[in-house]
Parts: C-alpha cells; sequence; structure tokens
C-alpha cells in the first residue's frame, strides 16, 4: 500500500514543479505591463532616444489602428527625444505635425489627428484633386456663382474664359474662392468635385478629412467641424503627396504672376484684346518675401473666423525635407511655422519617430506585405499592449495545458493503481 500511495504524491510532485514556474512566469509579465503609465512607451533609436509624450487629460489611449502608428492617437504633444536636442517649441495652435517628408518618419506632433475647420488650407486637396485632371491650356469660363463666391478673390468675370493654368496659380498663390468654385465647375460641378476630393482622401489614407466646399469656406457655406474638416497629419499627407507633381509644386512656388482680366479702354485703344493685372503669393516665408525661410519649397495658409490660421508647408536644406502642419493657431502662422521646420532639421537623424506619414493605397495589404512606414509595430515588443497580452495569455493558456494533462495522467495512474490493488487481493 505505501508504494501506491507514493505514485500519486510523486506525480504532485511533479506537477508542483511544473506549473509553479510556468504560472509564476506568465502573471509576473501583467503587472509589470499594468505599472506602465498611459503614453509613457519608449522607442528604440539612437542611442540615448527616446519618446516625449505629454499627454492631455482627455487623450484617448493609444491605438493600434491610428493611422501612421499607435503614438499617434494622443491629443497631446508627443515627441522623438535624443540627448542634446530640446523639446518641440511650444507654439499656440491647437494642433500640429512635424515630419521628415523624405522618409516619412513623423518626429513630433499635437493632437496629430483631431478634426478642426480646414480654411483655405483645403485647396491643397483641390489641386491634387484636379490638377492631374485638368488639361492646364483648357478654357473655362465661370458662373456668376462662381465670381460672386464669399472672401478672397482673384475678380474673374464670366464675360471671358480662363485658362486652368491661371486658375491654379489664382488658387494657390492667393487663395482664390472664385477660382476654387471655377476649378470645381470645369470638373463638372460641386457635387463631383466634392466625391473626387474625398475619394482623393481617402487614396492617400487622409482618413480625418471630409471636404465640404473646394476652397475651405465655412460658416458662409454653412459648414461646421461636423460637416468638413481636416487634421494636421491629413495636411501633411496632401501636401507630401502633391509636391511630388511639378505643375502643383511650379503653383506653389510661384511668386508673382499676370493674371488675365478684360481689356481696359485704353488697352482696347492699343488693339489688345486680353488685359491683366498682377497677383502675388500670399506665403511670405517663399523666397524674397519678407517673412523668408530658407529652403522654403512651397505652402498653403488659411483663415476664417471659425478656423483661425491654419498652415502647411514644406521646406528643403542640406538634402533633406521637413514638412510641418498646424492647425487654429491664434496668430499668422510664418513665425510659428519657422520654429517647428527649425526643430525638424534639428532633431531629424537624431530622435526617434514617434509614427510615421503613410503612402497611398490600401494599409492593410501594406501591413500585410511587410512594407515600411504604415502603422508601424511599437519599437519595443514591451511597449505594444497586443504583444504583451498575447505572451501573458499565451503563458497562462501554457500553465493551464501543463496542469489539465498532468491532472488526467494522476488521474489515471489512480485507477490503474486501484485495479491492481483489487487484483492483488
Amino acid at each position: 500500500m505505501p508504494r501506491q500511495r507514493r505514485g500519486p504524491a510523486g506525480v504532485r510532485r511533479a506537477l508542483t514543479l511544473i506549473t509553479l514556474p510556468v504560472t509564476a512566469a506568465s502573471l509576473a509579465a501583467a503587472p509589470a505591463f499594468a505599472a506602465a503609465p498611459a503614453g509613457a512607451a519608449r522607442a528604440a533609436g539612437p542611442s540615448g532616444t527616446g519618446v516625449r509624450v505629454e499627454a492631455s487629460p482627455s487623450a484617448p489611449p493609444p491605438s493600434g489602428q491610428t493611422v501612421g502608428g499607435p503614438q499617434l492617437a494622443s491629443r497631446g504633444v508627443v515627441a522623438g527625444t535624443a540627448p542634446g536636442v530640446p523639446a518641440p517649441p511650444k507654439i499656440k495652435a491647437a494642433s500640429y505635425l512635424i515630419a521628415d517628408a523624405d522618409t516619412g518618419q513623423v518626429l513630433a506632433a499635437k493632437d496629430p489627428h483631431g478634426h478642426y475647420l480646414p480654411a483655405s488650407t483645403l485647396k491643397t486637396l483641390t489641386a491634387l484633386t484636379l490638377v492631374p485632371k485638368l488639361d492646364p491650356n483648357r478654357l473655362v469660363r465661370p458662373s456668376q456663382k462662381a465670381c460672386d463666391t464669399e472672401g478672397t478673390k482673384v475678380g474673374l468675370t464670366p464675360k471671358m474664359q480662363y485658362k486652368v493654368s491661371d486658375l491654379f496659380h489664382a488658387l494657390l498663390m492667393m487663395s482664390a474662392n472664385d477660382a476654387a468654385v471655377t476649378l470645381a465647375e470645369a470638373d463638372g460641378g460641386m457635387r463631383t468635385t466634392l466625391a473626387d476630393m474625398n475619394a482623393e482622401a481617402r487614396r492617400i489614407n487622409a482618413r480625418d478629412t471630409l471636404a465640404g466646399s473646394p476652397n475651405g469656406l465655412d460658416k458662409d457655406l454653412g459648414l461646421n467641424v461636423r460637416t468638413q474638416h481636416t487634421s494636421a497629419y491629413d495636411l501633411a499627407l496632401i501636401l507630401r503627396e502633391g509636391m511630388k507633381n511639378p505643375e502643383y509644386r511650379a503653383y506653389m512656388q510661384a511668386i508673382d504672376f499676370q493674371f488675365p482680366a478684360p481689356p481696359t479702354k485704353k488697352e482696347r485703344k492699343k488693339g489688345k484684346k486680353v488685359g491683366g493685372y498682377p497677383i502675388h503669393t500670399h506665403n511670405h516665408m517663399l523666397p524674397g518675401e519678407r517673412l523668408a525661410y530658407p529652403g522654403m519649397l512651397g505652402g498653403k495658409n488659411g483663415y476664417t473666423i471659425a478656423a483661425q490660421q491654419t498652415f502647411v508647408a514644406q521646406a528643403r536644406r542640406g538634402g533633406h525635407t521637413i514638412v510641418i502642419s498646424l492647425m487654429r493657431a491664434d496668430m499668422p502662422p510664418s513665425a510659428y511655422a519657422a520654429k517647428l521646420l527649425n526643430w525638424g532639421f534639428a532633431a531629424r537623424g537624431k530622435v526617434a519617430p514617434v509614427g510615421s506619414l503613410v503612402p497611398p493605397g490600401d494599409i492593410e495589404q501594406t501591413r500585410k506585405d511587410g512594407r515600411s512606414g504604415v502603422l508601424p509595430d511599437a519599437p519595443l515588443a514591451s511597449d505594444d499592449s497586443s504583444r504583451m497580452w498575447l505572451l501573458v495569455g499565451g503563458g497562462a493558456v501554457g500553465a493551464l495545458l501543463a496542469i489539465t494533462a498532468l491532472f488526467v495522467v494522476l488521474r489515471r495512474r489512480r485507477r490503474l493503481e486501484a485495479a491492481r490493488y483489487r487484483a492483488g487481493r
């Protein structure tokens, strides 16, 4: 009988030796993860680098589904850190983004996916959508409705026709709202153009963007942030994509342009059939302008009372390009933009990225194909909640399976020992 009791006791000891370490290992990981404060993930990068997070009280938890990476779900400031690189500049804007336009690495951001009224920065999407579609030499006659559009205008008249290229100059140089509506008419009408703009936003994964107008007007058209919006992240995506097109880039970089108009009496007497007048860029950061920024490639500003100041721009120095965007700023944006650009050039290549500007196309397919730049995993496995809980869950399941298997063995052995005992009697 003693021998019969020693068998189960040996199994119990084996059960204890196996299950306790496995269970302890699987459960030990959970408190370590739970103890980490929200937004405290450190990114892998050059030695001593990491991620600075200044989360706002209302910040939602980072989500693995956030376009560009989970850290960009923050409503506060999130930025890469490195020795010798200061914190991003403090500017009075509700949202901003700083990224390396060459690699797509987002270096710093504040509420990058927050939805805000775009004002005239929405014209960057209008141009991105229509520049490839419309023949620049095509002649277009504006409707009276287009000519009567509210806000900034270039001064169109139904009495003459304009080249599409003229209209794009007016659109991107001086933010002409009448030119925006006329381009929409050339594309088949307002409904068609808005559908095209929103389809283009989806194509490039600007998923925070909803266009309700081709010019960014809001209150004048009965629009609000629910019916027309974009984000700092999307503005950077849109400009980065647009600047790949040489025609788009030329319109963005134009400083002076002779815009056509009906001839004056004096011009008619001289036999001129078309007159005109000069228009000048509204981007004061272009070369030669009063707030010129070294290396400025192009940008677009916007303002309405409801949207406040908005801006998106690219600059290139030393073979590297930085794109910045800001929304709902409290003053004309050039000074803020210069600070963001300066920080971007100083930080690129040193700080760990906090996300990425995704390429056009299907995000899920891109992830499956393993291409970089789309919804990057957390740089460290210990910073990824899905991976951590997979490991924790896997360890726990393994422990339970081990326990179950050993109890089955124990039960079977007890039955065998009992049968032998009865046979021996």
